[in-house]
């Protein structure tokens, strides 16, 4: 595809931030990959042009990491970790009951575009198992009812509220927060709660972590 001005001016900018400018590469794939829904040869030629780097280069890091898609994805992108905690908790049952209400598998996408499903080996939510994402916002504590309702919601055009983080707008938009972090979004929705702030806050009160400075307790 041919990329816009904005793209490539919103490109520029990204790379003017890195001392080195491949160092660019992982933001300027997010970006591509919300201008694409995906990162074609396009999009890998793009940032090769751009950084002074080999198609070759480009790709090699496009299709280690499992964020970047080779193939179109839907509005939505859902993700269930499956892993050894998530998946003794629960995440088997969400992912089996998930994969059945859209009649699609792992990395595939329903007919109508609409949504893409992947089975994620970690998503670094433990304490919330089994962690599920949506568009790579944070559905915690997840059931098959939860994300069925989800759903249901964004296929009627509702508002999602993830369990922190902003409303869940769709995959493209998200690819350019990581892209662009500063969208204005980051003091939307709950930041953390007890759970995760527990050895933290067990730190601070055996004096292993700094106290919070601006009232002197274990916040």
């Amino acid at each position: 595809m041919s990329f816009t001005d904005q793209t490539l001016a919103q490109a520029r900018e990204i790379i003017a931030q890195y001392p080195d400018s491949r160092s660019a590469l992982l933001p300027l794939l997010h970006l591509v990959q919300a201008a694409e829904g995906q990162v074609t040869p396009d999009g890998i030629a793009f940032c090769a042009d751009l950084l002074d780097l080999t198609t070759a280069e480009v790709a090699s890091v496009a299709t280690f990491y499992t964020m970047y898609k080779r193939h179109r994805t839907g509005k939505h992108h859902i993700g269930v970790c499956t892993n050894t905690m998530c998946a003794v908790l629960g995440g088997d049952a969400v992912w089996a009951s998930l994969s059945d209400e859209l009649g699609i598998g792992h990395d595939e996408t329903t007919a109508d575009g609409m949504f893409s499903i992947e089975r994620i080996e970690c998503q670094a939510a433990c304490t919330h198992a089994p962690s599920a994402t949506i568009d790579w916002e944070f559905f915690d504590d997840a059931t098959p009812a939860s994300l069925s309702d989800a759903i249901a919601t964004l296929r009627a055009g509702g508002t999602v509220q993830p369990t922190r983080g902003a409303a869940i707008r769709d995959f493209r938009a998200t690819e350019h927060s990581l892209a662009i972090p500063d969208d204005g979004l980051a003091g939307e929705g709950v930041a953390a709660d007890h759970r995760m702030l527990a050895g933290l806050n067990a730190a601070k009160a055996a004096g292993l972590a700094p106290q919070d400075h601006a009232n002197g307790a274990t916040s």
